[in-house]
């Protein structure tokens, strides 16, 4: 593996933008070098609504990362997110032409393509396209059928897409700021990368990502993803009401919430106080924790329990075993876990990202988890034989291709 080879992964959120620096070490591995923030004007809920304050956001988080890793960035792998995500389940039926009825790529190709054949809106695009399970003859749960023997070939696959206007502004961001998007990732898909163990997604987990703007979810089963879905509420809504029931700025009430939060009151002891700072000369208050809790749990509550009724409406309730995974900046609160688990009444846990080397105390936050997973992402797109495969038009109708190292990389 080339050891000049440089992947950086940009997560562009409605609060801060993060990039992630990733490259090979002589023997191969993933290592992370470099990491850079920068606070997000302008986004909404995760789209762009001011290409000029988003392309500066992402500038300076590069530079960031380029500076503590010493190395110059030219194409990033973009996550992508928002409230025009939608995630969708199809099936696809061929007939077996390959010799001798043996099973070739070219078999699995058209029936990923008679899966995906489904009416698109214009004003929309397939993002990501990703086999949940292949049946030959009838006989299901087959992860790859390369080399079966078969007369019918089945698929069922997962279908995600979004606004094509969306990805289209946050390319010409990127663009602008004097950088190539190699590919466009789901970032609920990136986050669920860097932090789902392989158990977790073969039991079936419900993966939240709990960012500032929106809260994604994704649900796994047999190691795939079976239903993608956005809430419009995040972060920003917590500290919004800490803002207004407190009567504080917005930078107040997000310092308040950051250093004396919490969302579960149990876990809050009586006589500990939090400073609200005064504003126009007056002196500042103290106020109990307990209150700053009874201001911030009735919207995490309402962001789970949202969650809840989502995967109850689509039937997944009851088949979960792995749990739930949280991850993103809300994931930071304390008492979210046993809130979430009063909720959803199964165990949660807070994700963090896989332990790569390089800057690992730096990165093994939640916060984190979707730039890194990105980094994930490219890292496979590296490999090599990627290139020659036809994965070097990532933007253009790569998915043929994506699905191949879906089927190398997850479902070996």
């Amino acid at each position: 593996m080339p050891s000049d080879i440089v992947i950086t992964g940009l997560d562009i959120g409605t609060t801060k933008v993060c990039a992630v620096i990733g490259e090979f070490d002589d023997e191969g591995n993933l290592i992370i070098t470099g990491l850079g923030t920068s606070p997000s004007f302008g986004l909404r809920r995760g789209v762009v609504i001011n290409i000029e304050s988003t392309l500066k956001s992402v500038t300076a988080a590069i530079e960031a990362a380029e500076l503590m890793s010493g190395r110059e960035v030219s194409g990033v792998f973009t996550g992508i997110a928002g409230n025009h995500i939608e995630g969708t389940n199809s099936r696809g039926v061929v007939a077996v032409t390959g010799k001798d009825k043996e099973i070739t790529q070219a078999d699995v190709d058209r029936v990923i393509e008679a899966a995906r054949a489904m009416a698109i809106p214009m004003d929309r695009e397939i993002i990501h396209v990703i086999p949940q399970e292949f049946v030959v003859d009838g006989q299901g749960g087959i992860r790859n059928p390369l080399d079966m023997i078969g007369v019918r070939l089945e698929a069922e696959i997962h279908i995600i897409t979004g606004s094509v206007t969306s990805a289209q502004n946050l390319v010409k961001c990127v663009n602008r700021a004097g950088f190539r998007v190699e590919d466009i990732v789901l970032e609920s898909l990136a986050a669920a990368r860097a932090v789902l163990s392989k158990e977790e997604k073969e039991l079936g987990s419900l993966f939240i990502d709990m960012g500032g703007g929106t809260t994604d979810i994704l649900v796994y089963m047999d190691g795939s993803p079976y239903y993608t879905s956005v809430i419009p509420i995040g972060g920003a809504q917590v500290t919004g009401d800490i803002s207004i029931m407190l009567k504080t700025p917005v930078d107040s009430a997000e310092k308040i919430k950051r250093e004396a939060g919490c969302c579960y009151p149990a876990l809050v002891e009586k006589g500990q106080d939090v400073i609200i700072p005064g504003l126009g000369g007056r002196p500042p208050l103290a106020l109990p924790r307990g209150d700053l809790c009874a201001i911030i749990q009735p919207r995490a509550a309402e962001i789970f329990t949202m969650a809840r009724d989502k995967i109850e409406a689509k039937g997944f309730a009851g088949k979960l075993s792995g749990g739930v995974v949280l991850t993103g900046g809300g994931a930071l609160l304390p008492g979210v876990v046993e809130l979430a688990q009063d909720i959803f009444g199964s165990a949660a846990r807070v994700g963090i990202p896989a332990r790569l080397g390089g800057l690992a105390g730096e990165f093994q936050s939640p916060d984190y988890a979707s730039a890194v997973g990105l980094v994930m992402f490219g890292a496979e797109y590296a490999q090599p034989g990627a290139q020659e495969a036809g994965r070097d038009k990532p933007l253009s109708g790569g998915i043929l291709t994506f699905v191949r190292k879906w089927l190398k990389n997850f479902f070996e």
